[in-house]
């Protein structure tokens, strides 16, 4: 019998969970500490469909990256309180005051950083403004890498990174038609093109390019034209995502990202596939679901699933 290969889907990995993205929901699955997936499911259409300027190129990747953010920091403070990290749910207004508290300190780090770094440097060694651009782009790819390295090390990142492995393998076997089994899961790549962590190393490869045509500025006019283009950076680099998820030739666009996804995935455990599974059962449409349940066996544990709200269609 032919498959069906299912609609594309995203994700994120949480604290003892994964976050999945369809086309008409999202939903989270957590495992508890006594050992039960609970898991929580909310009705969210397409952003196309919400927002007309979504679907316009070089605008959707600032609208997808936005939503990306809002709905990754709702899942992270869900799973955190059912994993037994936090006594209740951070509020809405705790999340958008950590988003911009995390959102400061990602510009400063990656963002000003390296350019004050650069220009130390580059007086040091005497360079002209290619070399300012060049030491610039060069700390801050440093900066991303070490920083994912080092935050790595830490055991409970590890099993997030564990989790995120769970997460894609899960994807390739959706997306590609077979059972949603743990032989069928397991033998995927935990590695996936359409990665976020592609999109950061696309993004740190744009900046280069763009910060080039700043070479000419002073320092305190190029912070300033750093900060104000992160919308189009963002913008340009969904793009070269998206292309390189759908064409051959442009493959080679996401190999850097792959590259880095070696210290961001790892190899899941069985019990991991299952919270998978469930989240990605949880989003997807009945109709979707008896699709899937066609292919054959789906790996039980992630059937054996306590949704917060009593079904797994509630918003």
């Amino acid at each position: 019998m032919s498959r069906s290969p299912g609609a594309s889907v995203g994700g994120q990995a949480v604290i003892e969970g994964v976050m999945m993205r369809a086309p008409e929901a999202w939903a989270v699955a957590a495992r508890r500490p006594d050992g039960v997936i609970e898991a929580k499911r909310h009705d969210l259409p397409a952003l196309t469909s919400r927002n007309r300027y979504a679907k316009v190129p070089f605008l959707r990747g600032i609208f997808v990256l936005a939503e990306s953010l809002s709905l990754g920091f709702r899942a992270l403070s869900w799973s955190a309180e059912k994993a037994g990290d936090e006594e209740e749910e951070i509020g809405r207004r705790e999340i958008i005051i950590t988003m911009v508290i995390a959102i400061v300190a990602a510009l400063a780090i990656f963002v000003l950083g390296p350019a004050f770094a650069a220009e130390w440097i580059k007086d040091l060694v005497g360079g002209n403004a290619l070399a300012f651009v060049v030491i610039d782009g060069a700390i801050r790819i440093f900066l991303i890498v070490a920083y994912i390295w080092l935050i790595g090390r830490n055991p409970d990142i590890k099993r997030v990174f564990e989790y995120h492995g769970a997460e894609h393998k899960t994807i390739h076997a959706y997306e590609n038609g077979d059972p949603l089994d743990i032989a069928s899961i397991q033998k995927y790549s935990p590695r996936h093109p359409r990665c976020g962590t592609s999109f950061i190393i696309i993004v740190a490869m744009v900046a280069f390019f763009v910060f080039m045509l700043l070479a000419p500025l002073s320092l305190i006019w190029q912070i300033i034209a750093r900060i104000v283009l992160i919308p189009v950076i963002a913008g340009i680099s969904y793009e070269i995502l998206k292309a390189a998820a759908g064409h051959q030739w442009l493959a080679w666009a996401s190999t850097p990202g792959m590259w880095i996804q070696a210290i961001t995935t790892k190899e899941p455990t069985d019990d991991m596939v299952e919270v998978a599974v469930a989240s990605l059962l949880a989003a997807l449409q009945p109709d979707a679901v008896e699709e899937v349940e066609s292919r054959g066996p789906i790996v039980a544990g992630a059937l054996a699933v306590e949704y917060e709200s009593g079904a797994p269609n509630d918003g």
